[in-house]
């Protein structure tokens, strides 16, 4: 999938954020744009990914945009 259909999460001294541009600075991460990829990473892979110990307010904020995106992938049959 292009980088442009993939939401960057970027760690920065800032904490963990959203990236709409792409172009902050900090070691970055993307996933889809669909809830069930957002509902895995969460689980430890992008902390992972980011070398980071997520804070819960750094989660929280992930969580909250989550909840915006489309619930599974399969509405694309």
């Amino acid at each position: 999938m292009p980088k442009r259909q993939m939401v960057r999460i970027v760690r920065s001294s800032n904490g963990v954020q959203i990236d709409p541009t792409g172009k902050l600075a900090g070691r970055g991460a993307y996933l889809h744009d669909k809830r069930d990829c957002w509902e895995r990473g969460l689980k430890g892979a992008l902390a992972h990914a980011l070398k980071v110990e997520m804070s819960a307010e750094d989660r929280a904020r992930l969580v909250e945009f989550m909840n915006s995106l489309p619930k599974d992938a399969e509405t694309n049959e």
